[in-house]
């Protein structure tokens, strides 16, 4: 069954299998279907194709999903980045930019990634 150019699985109940298209949480599931007046615990597979396009209607009017949202996103990380804010500079520079230590965690993001235990300390460059 495919909900906003998503392909939902027929096996999870509808309230999970709603939160695979982005933007929809587990919350925003149960709120839809109760506007809906669907059964939360029913089976993705049990819904009628009228269930489905009540429920297809309700997002497209209602919510901000998949590639809407993303750009939303998206320009907002650029605007942060255009006006040189402290999170903008954070995103450029692709660290962490809510406050997260780096010193001992985000070793990935920062290129400095430790095979075992006690090696791969970055290497400072003799001058």
């Amino acid at each position: 069954m495919r909900i906003s150019g998503v392909n939902v699985p027929d096996d999870k109940k509808i309230k999970i299998a709603l939160s695979y298209v982005y933007g929809i949480g587990l919350f925003s599931a149960v709120k839809i279907l109760r506007e809906v007046n669907v059964d939360p615990e029913k089976k993705a597979k049990a819904l009628t194709s009228d269930e489905v396009n009540k429920i297809q209607s309700i997002l497209t009017k209602g919510y901000k999903i998949e590639g809407e949202l993303r750009q939303i996103i998206r320009q907002n990380i650029f605007r942060l980045k255009d006006i040189k804010s402290y999170r903008g500079t954070r995103h450029a520079k692709r660290l962490p930019a809510r406050g997260q230590r780096t010193k001992s965690n985000s070793r990935t993001v920062r290129g400095n990634v430790r095979k075992t235990a006690g090696s791969g300390k970055r290497k400072v460059e003799l001058k």
